[in-house]
């Protein structure tokens, strides 16, 4: 019989996750291989070129762009402070000139004949890389950035808003079922990756923003409240570039949806331990995840838990979530696959498998309809 595969996200205690970090252009490398970093530490960094201004002497001056050179008073590379003088005109006998002073800071680029334009090109904008995750240098890529290596705790979410951040992780539920709620934040959670259980409302994740919590990770959330959140619909899109004040991962989907026990177990692990979080989601092409990854202090002291499965494979046993109604966001293990098309309440035949819920209810699904819980 071929072997049917269904999509998944991993949940797993620990991997070896690699993270390339790598700047916009060319810019200069700060580690070595073997190098240990921190997930705060810059790797490399690179200057931007500044925003150009022009200035439009020919029209303030009232003059053809031919005779604009002959009345400039700086040259190509000049620095110039707000206040200075660019140009001034001749006069009639020396009287009545028009002195032309810059209104910006920066470095002569250009001055044109043809346009009559001087560019003041804006300082370099310094643009620095962090590590974003603790771990040691195994790659460096010259003039680029770096490859970085960690043992962590690796968990992939089903959605997420806002980009890199991080924090210590602190649980603000005790149970995956309970609603993430203002109640459950202080003042103490302050740059703090803060995890909570099923749904967590639009006024938590508020209240997270002002109190200055690095990034909220739950069950689900509504639909209504990201929308009010973000002030836009967020529609078809890559998400990670909202500058928010905070990072949300969604572990399960939208609604009331409690996290799998397997994933808030894990994260309960980790309570009190540094984790870096990315909240960019990419559902398309080039399909991307949100991610939690908590580098292990002693990989050592964790037992290895590769997974004997192949990766993406439907087998006996495996955890999978239902991603349709009416089981939709429920949590069970695959206890049967049919090898035969069945009919379904629609009257159209598919391939399905028989799902074991937590609560020891069974139910025939289509495969369609499940996604695989990595290990």
């Amino acid at each position: 019989m071929a072997h049917a595969y269904t999509p998944g996200l991993t949940v797993t205690p620990r991997s070896t996750h690699r993270v390339r970090r790598l700047l916009p252009i060319a810019g200069d490398v700060l580690v070595s291989v073997g190098d240990p970093v921190a997930r705060d530490d810059v790797v490399a960094q690179a200057l931007l070129p500044g925003d150009p201004q022009p200035v439009n002497l020919a029209n303030i001056m009232a003059m053809p762009p031919s005779d604009v050179p002959e009345c400039v008073l700086v040259v190509e590379g000049d620095s110039v402070c707000v206040g200075d003088p660019l140009a001034q005109t001749k006069g009639i006998f020396g009287l009545g000139r028009t002195v032309v002073n810059s209104k910006h800071a920066g470095t002569v680029e250009t001055v044109s004949r043809v346009t009559g334009q001087l560019i003041i090109r804006g300082a370099d904008i310094p643009v620095a890389v962090k590590a974003y995750v603790g771990g040691s240098v195994v790659e460096v890529i010259e003039g680029e950035g770096c490859v970085i290596e960690t043992e962590a705790a690796f968990i992939q979410g089903i959605f997420g808003i806002g980009g890199e951040t991080g924090g210590v992780v602190r649980m603000a539920c005790q149970d995956p079922s309970e609603e993430l709620t203002g109640e459950h934040l202080d003042a103490d959670m302050a740059a703090c990756v803060v995890v909570g259980g099923a749904r967590m409302t639009g006024a938590t994740i508020e209240k997270a923003r002002d109190l200055g919590i690095a990034a909220l990770v739950s069950g689900g959330m509504d639909d209504q409240d990201l929308r009010d959140f973000l002030g836009y619909d967020l529609g078809v899109a890559i998400t990670g570039s909202e500058n928010l004040g905070i990072t949300l991962v969604i572990t399960e989907g939208f609604g009331e949806i409690t996290m799998a026990r397997r994933t808030f177990d894990l994260l309960a692990g980790h309570d009190g331990n540094e984790a870096s979080v990315n909240g960019a989601t990419q559902i398309r092409a080039g399909v991307m995840r949100p991610e939690i990854i908590i580098p292990l202090a002693d990989p050592a002291a964790i037992v290895d838990t590769d997974s004997k499965h192949v990766a993406g494979m439907l087998e006996m046993g495996r955890a999978i979530r239902v991603i349709r109604d009416p089981n939709f966001g429920r949590i069970g293990s695959v206890a049967a696959l049919p090898p035969e098309p069945e009919a379904l309440e629609s009257g159209s035949r598919a391939r399905v498998l028989v799902v074991l819920f937590e609560n020891g209810e069974r139910a025939t699904i289509p495969r369609a309809n499940v996604e695989l819980i990595e290990d």
